[in-house]
């Protein structure tokens, strides 16, 4: 009966799509702060109140909890939407907040019923807000602002309150100036240890030289003679010569400059903010009320996604970001159209893009950056043109580039062998390394026959190259593995098992459903070591925890991994109207509708997976986990299945590999210095507020900054399939010497 209910609301919505069928409400009274500005969207029309209502079927029919839309779920949602629009509670005012949450006891009706009227309420107030607060920003840096006064911000949204009046508003705003610029000055300072330490690199170069200085003078005179200068690199010289030339003052009014130009960036592209996006912003907020992985993706969202997942699109093959109100290139993809032109540069400025030979050139400057992507991206074969600041220097210039598929190989299964240590007959060990930032498959293609993208098939081709290359040991690298494709995962693990269970599922009505690898094939069957950090999560944990429960492997890295037991399905909007392959786009919502347990019962969700040997990494002190996150499910069990057990490791054996390698760890000086950067890390992640007085602020930081955290902050952003041997890696190998001539004996 429930069944044929649900089947009569989605023909009943594909109907009101065709004929246009469509409701009204009215609510809310004004704040006395002023009254509500009308934002450059437009109102809510019949196609997302018909979005809203099969969503809300949605989620009540397939989320794992069962659980309605009640007033839990209403004040979950208004603080979600909140925190999404206002996470320092800059904005809004009190009074704004209350008549807001008065609303909590109609927010289930409305759902229900697909109005959506109350998010643009709450958007163009907040609109309303940030242009009288950028007005002030805007004012407060033309005042002076001392940085010797001993005064604090408070920085933890939980002791934060919403200013009730307008000098507390501006107050506010303040010291959220002022800490704006002394992070700036943190800028300056990162840049200048950079160059002091490239010059203190140089010059041990030039000292520790066998030649002597006469001769080594000679040959770069001669090398100076034989290759000019290219002129954008002269450019870049007298750039950082002009750089190194200005005065605090200078340095200071570009700061003030800066700012500005991020503030009024900032309020456009929120003036930019499209229906689709506020309701992806609205509908999320009440889906990850429920758990955090359940989402509405808007249609460019599930693109992107659906991008993500294949591994390929049409396009120049330039990550790009924007920063200050301009689309920044951030990184060519080798191989892709843009690196093949040759023209466009990493830092270079797009300010405008044309398409075609002789297509009008469009200004893109203070554009929302996915509208920019859009208008980059383009079929195979056609050309757009790009209006380029270069970040050499110079006058500005076009670069016509003609568009191409482009792999995404930076997300993709990577690998490389090392030689390592000694064995007995003195030839080093060679230990194969896999990078796998990403469980990921072109679902297209694989419905399709055709010859798709697919990690299982990445990654046995490269143990294929290792096998030939007479590899002693594998390591599968899953550090910043945020999941993907659970068939991946399964089929991934069985390269490593000869039959048997991966991984529980349990749905919503408690049927558990064991998910096995069938193929007695084993694409390596030598000794095996599983990297985790943090940020290895969902089809990562599912691997690690089946090659912990056969005890095929070690696993080693963070203390734990992320924490995400839970199984997301994704229906597409579109296709559950009228399902039909050329489906009206309406978006897809990812909801939880199962949770993983591992083979041997335990859940995956909350506690992750605890790596057999720890190495001490920041990640493993960041609040990241899911434990972290607003909402999440519990940990819980279910009974065992029986499987094979290995015996590629054992209690005793774990205990002396992790004897060894903190024995190790303490005696290295990088992994001392690195101690010291947790230790820091870790006090300052406890503090509540944060110092505005310049000289406690940059003391306090100066701890932090080093070129490691940077590239962290890279990799984890980018999911970069990069194979780094520094001395984390080295440690990772010393640990799989150790484990070879363990089960050796």
């Amino acid at each position: 009966m429930k069944l044929n209910r649900f089947l009569f609301t989605v023909f009943a919505l594909t109907l009101a799509l065709i004929i246009g069928e469509t409701t009204s409400v009215s609510f809310l009274p004004i704040s006395s702060h002023g009254n509500y500005v009308h934002a450059e969207i437009q109102e809510p029309d019949k196609r997302d109140q018909n979005i809203t209502i099969l969503v809300t079927r949605l989620l009540r029919h397939e989320h794992i909890s069962k659980r309605p839309i009640d007033q839990e779920i209403a004040e979950r949602t208004i603080s979600n939407l909140l925190k999404a629009l206002d996470p320092q509670k800059l904005y809004f005012y009190d009074s704004d907040v209350k008549i807001f949450e008065a609303q909590k006891k109609n927010l289930p009706g409305w759902f229900e019923e697909g109005h959506i009227q109350f998010a643009y309420v709450v958007f163009k107030t907040y609109l309303a807000r940030m242009d009288k607060r950028t007005e002030v920003m805007l004012e407060l840096l033309k005042e002076p602002i001392d940085f010797t006064v001993n005064e604090e911000m408070v920085t933890d949204r939980d002791l934060l309150t919403y200013p009730k009046t307008e000098a507390e508003a501006r107050e506010r705003l303040r010291k959220r100036v002022k800490y704006d610029l002394l992070l700036l000055q943190m800028d300056d300072l990162l840049d200048q240890k950079k160059k002091d330490n490239q010059k203190d690199a140089e010059k041990d170069a030039v000292q520790a030289s066998d030649k002597p200085a006469e001769t080594q003078s000679a040959e770069d005179t001669q090398n100076a003679e034989d290759s000019q200068e290219s002129d954008a690199a002269v450019s870049a010289k007298e750039e950082e010569e002009e750089e190194e030339a200005k005065t605090p003052e200078q340095k200071h009014k570009e700061a003030i400059e800066k700012l500005a130009k991020r503030y009024t960036s900032l309020q456009k592209r929120m003036h930019q903010i499209s229906d689709d996006d506020l309701l992806e912003i609205y509908l999320t907020s009440m889906t990850s009320s429920f758990d955090p992985h359940t989402s509405y993706m808007s249609p460019s969202t599930l693109e992107n996604f659906e991008i993500a997942m294949r591994l390929e699109l049409d396009g120049i093959g330039a990550s790009l970001q924007s920063e200050d109100g301009y689309v920044v290139v951030r990184h060519l993809v080798p191989g892709g159209a843009a690196d093949k032109e040759g023209s466009l540069k990493i830092d270079d400025k797009i300010c405008g893009v044309g398409q075609g030979v002789d297509g009008p050139i469009e200004d893109i400057v203070d554009m929302k950056l996915d509208d920019v992507v859009k208008k980059v991206r383009g079929k195979q074969g056609t050309i757009v043109r790009l209006e380029v600041i270069p970040a050499s220097g110079g006058a500005k210039k076009i670069v016509q580039i003609t568009r191409a598929k482009i792999e995404l190989k930076d997300s993709e299964a990577n690998g490389t062998i090392f030689d390592a240590g000694k064995k007995e007959d003195g030839t080093p060990y060679k230990i194969g390394v896999i990078n796998l930032p990403s469980f990921y498959m072109d679902m297209q293609g694989a419905r399709n026959g055709s010859d798709y993208k697919s990690t299982t098939r990445d990654v046995q081709k490269i143990l294929d190259n290792f096998k030939k290359n007479h590899v002693d040991a594998v390591v599968l690298d899953l550090r910043n593995n945020g999941g993907g494709s659970l068939q991946e995962a399964i089929s991934l693990t069985g390269l490593f098992i000869r039959t048997g269970t991966v991984v529980q599922v349990k749905d919503a009505y408690g049927n558990v459903m064991p998910y096995n690898d069938t193929d007695p094939g084993i694409a390596w069957a030598g000794p095996l070591v599983v990297v985790i950090n943090k940020f290895s999560a969902s089809a990562s944990e599912i691997l690690a925890g089946a090659i912990q429960d056969y005890n095929r492997g070690i696993i080693i890295g963070d203390k734990t991994t992320h924490g995400k037991g839970t199984v997301q399905t994704l229906d597409d909007i579109g296709r559950k109207l009228i399902p039909l392959p050329n489906a009206i786009k309406l978006g897809a919502l990812k909801v939880t509708m199962q949770q993983f347990y591992r083979p041997l019962g335990d859940s995956t969700q909350f506690r992750g997976v605890e790596s057999d040997i720890e190495i001490p990494a920041i990640t493993t002190h960041m609040d990241v986990g899911e434990g972290d996150l607003d909402y999440a499910m519990p940990f819980d069990r279910i009974p065992a299945q029986k499987i094979d057990d290995y015996g590629l490791m054992n209690t005793n054996a774990v205990k002396a590999l992790s004897e060894n390698s903190q024995k190790r760890i303490a005696e290295s000086e990088d992994f001392q210095k690195l101690s010291k950067r947790i230790d820091i890390y870790c006090e300052m992640k406890e503090r509540k507020s944060v110092t505005l007085n310049a000289e406690k602020f940059l003391a306090e930081r100066s701890g932090m900054i080093d070129e490691e955290e940077k590239k962290l902050e890279e990799r984890i952003v980018r999911s970069a399939n990069e194979i780094t041997r520094d001395y984390y890696m080295d440690e990772i190998l010393n640990i799989t010497q150790d484990y070879m001539r363990a089960f050796r004996k």
